[in-house]
């Protein structure tokens, strides 16, 4: 096989992704997108592309496990010959449709191309070794957080804080729903146009869509990229997660409403604030964004969508806004608070490793600073939503909490929402965990201020 065509296969780039993702902590989805752009690839090698890269990161500390008892430990492998390995440890474990002697052909030959004969040899014996063999038993493993975190690829100190919240059970059902598949989820702006007529005009144009059970705006892809419909085009759609959706109607939203959207980019939920707004009565939503180069996504974001009269974006940091606005300025406030994401570990995999208990603290400080500088630019009665696509209690209730305790004027309400089949907590707070809708992971709750 000639050197160009083994560098330019779908399992050669995904060794360079995951060289990328594990090593210089590039975005999985971004590298993926760039590489599928500048190769040209065709669907199906982009299919395998990216089923390669997001199941080899998925499964990552399990392909660890298996791979351990056929590593010399004294050996330090290349970043590219481990990637190499757990590339082909996962075709072989992980994709039944592809042959073992095609994997080890492809390997080897990927070996020799960025290697030599002595890396070839290395990756041959490896993979030949792993075959022979049974594949791991999880079951034998006694510790029950070490079994799940080995099993399904995900730190232990993640696995005993979600066993703390909701039990083995639902923990291993959770764990286990992280390796599946992600949605495209798409938003309809029912002031544009309807449910039904968004599903025929998409399905005369090729696509396969269902209505979301989480949202009525909601929408789900099964076939094809509807961003490049026409319905998206236009600004009647756009892609946003299921979960996402339920924030802008919790707040309750009044035509005439004014609106600060502290965390605001990349505008999806600051362009579902806007569809609520009249600017004829005086609605606007005020959208921050830390970041200069992220204010043009809102803006654009707004434009496409048609909500630019109700929309003003600003860099700043939101912590700083009430030096530019006066006291209790907005009838509503959303906090969308950066956040560890973890409730996005299904569509950015990398996540899971890269996070630490201690960072979630971090992130509690900074979450809490600035729900204490929105409070005073809240009017009496107002209302204020914050929102994380997280699931740990240090960057949710412990924030609200803290938040609470330094402003009892403050009181949570049950948060507001339009479908029946969604439940909340019994603190009146919204938790969505992936698995039980196969949304993001998300928190919602949602604050009045007394006077």
């Amino acid at each position: 096989m000639a050197n160009n065509t083994i560098r330019n296969s779908s399992r050669y780039l995904a060794m360079t992704i995951l060289e990328k993702v594990n090593t210089k902590g590039a975005f999985s989805n971004i590298v993926l997108n760039q590489t599928i752009e500048k190769y040209a690839l065709s669907r199906e090698d982009s299919n395998l592309l990216t089923e390669l890269v997001y199941g080899v990161i998925q499964r990552k500390r399990t392909l660890d496990y298996t791979l351990e008892p056929f590593l010399d430990q004294k050996k330090k492998l290349e970043n590219w010959v481990l990637e190499l390995l757990r590339l082909s440890v996962y075709q072989l474990h992980y994709l039944e449709r592809i042959p073992d002697h095609a994997v080890l052909n492809e390997a080897v030959n990927i070996a020799k191309s960025r290697g030599h004969k002595g890396i070839a040899g290395l990756v041959n014996g490896v993979l030949r070794n792993v075959l022979r063999s049974e594949k791991p038993d999880f079951l034998k493993i006694e510790d029950p957080i070490k079994r799940l975190g080995i099993q399904y690829s995900l730190p232990d100190w993640m696995i005993e804080t979600t066993i703390n919240k909701i039990g083995i059970e639902e923990t291993e059902k959770y764990a286990q729903s992280l390796s599946e598949k992600s949605k495209v989820s798409l938003r309809v702006n029912r002031k544009q146009i309807t449910i039904e007529d968004a599903i025929e005009q998409l399905t005369a144009e090729g696509y396969t869509v269902k209505r979301s059970i989480v949202s009525p705006e909601g929408l789900i892809s099964e076939s094809g990229l509807p961003a490049k419909s026409e319905l998206f085009k236009s600004g009647k759609l756009t892609i946003q997660d299921e979960s996402s959706m339920l924030v802008a109607p919790s707040l309750q939203l009044e035509p005439g409403d004014k609106v600060l959207d502290a965390c605001a980019a990349p505008g999806g939920k600051t362009t579902h604030i806007a569809s609520f707004l009249d600017a004829q009565v005086g609605g606007e939503v005020l959208a921050l964004d830390l970041h200069k180069h992220k204010i043009k996504l809102i803006e654009d974001n707004a434009k496409r969508q048609n909500v630019e009269a109700v929309v003003k974006a600003k860099n700043i940091d939101a912590r700083k806004i009430g030096e530019e606005v006066q006291s209790e300025s907005f009838d509503k406030i959303l906090v969308d608070a950066p956040c560890s994401g973890l409730g996005l570990m299904r569509r950015k995999p990398e996540i899971r490793y890269s996070k630490t208990l201690e960072d979630l603290r971090s992130l509690k400080k900074i979450q809490i600073d600035i729900l204490t500088h929105m409070a005073p630019l809240l009017k009496a009665k107002g209302r204020l939503v914050y929102s994380t696509c997280t699931i740990t209690p240090e960057e949710n209730e412990e924030v609200i909490q803290a938040f609470l305790e330094k402003h009892p004027d403050f009181k949570v309400e049950p948060v507001t929402l339009e479908n029946n089949q969604l439940k909340l907590d019994s603190d009146d707070m919204l938790r969505l965990y992936p698995h039980e809708y196969q949304t993001d992971g998300f928190f919602i709750c949602s604050l009045v201020k007394d006077n």
